[in-house]
């Protein structure tokens, strides 16, 4: 039996007003059931832009989409419980305790009052926060917020997770931390979708990969197979192989 296809991406455009060139032109993807996908790319790739599509939260000029068997922008409550989004910037509120925060989103999830209880004190325990857990967010070091945002985009326990920069400007302790549980994670069978510019990182736990550059998957497989594919030592040599050393300062 097949797996099931999670996120399914045909031939998709998007463009912004008052820019010529689209960010996504002609993209094409799918991502299965258990799979931990990343998605690689330089700064204006387009990578932030296909996430956000696939998360309801913009919507796209052309092409089909569809995410758990949906549509993005007609998400019924169930899809929209069905999967997480763990944004690159920090969603919380800074003057709530993380164990406030955690709440806050628990409940906006709909997650049982006792369960939810639970299911922040294991977490909060898990991510090592449990001795500061009753302190204002903006006393938090990166990395401890960092850690938060992601115990609130998976306390309902989503099918599929999406992560944009999830260890971006952090300490090596908090990415340890981070990495070694989404690994578990995707073990206990959850999907993830995710977004790096860490290729060390990506290469150790990414199933597949693909490389996006101008809108468009330009190289797609085991970061092993493409490795091999191109003649390169690292993941890293080999999407620069494939994208240029030119800096793309936005």
């Amino acid at each position: 039996m097949m797996p099931q296809a999670l996120i399914e991406v045909h031939n998709v455009y998007k463009t912004y007003r008052g820019k010529v060139e689209p960010v996504l032109n002609g993209l094409d993807l799918e991502v299965t059931a258990g799979e931990f996908y990343g998605i690689l790319g330089p700064n204006g790739a387009g990578k932030t832009s296909l996430m956000n599509i696939l998360c309801g939260l913009v919507p796209y000029t052309g092409g089909t989409v569809q995410v758990t068997g949906s549509e993005p922008r007609h998400f019924s409550a169930l899809s929209k419980s069905r999967i997480g989004l763990v944004p690159q910037d920090i969603a919380l509120y800074d003057k709530l305790s993380a164990r406030e925060n955690l709440h806050f989103f628990g409940s906006a999830y709909r997650i049982p009052h006792k369960e939810l209880k639970e299911r922040t004190e294991y977490y909060l325990n898990v991510f090592g926060l449990e001795k500061h857990a009753s302190r204002p967010l903006k006393t938090y070091s990166g990395g401890m917020k960092r850690r938060v945002n992601l115990i609130a985009g998976i306390l309902h326990a989503p099918d599929l997770l999406f992560l944009d920069e999830p260890t971006v400007g952090i300490d090596v302790q908090s990415r340890n931390v981070i990495v070694e549980f989404l690994t578990e994670y995707n073990r206990s069978g959850h999907t993830v979708f995710y977004t790096s510019h860490h290729m060390r990182e990506a290469e150790t736990l990414c199933s597949r990969v693909g490389i996006m550059d101008n809108g468009r998957i330009i190289a797609e497989g085991t970061p092993a197979d493409l490795m091999q594919q191109h003649a390169c030592e690292t993941l890293e040599a080999m999407f620069l192989k494939l994208t240029g050393k030119d800096l793309r300062d936005e």
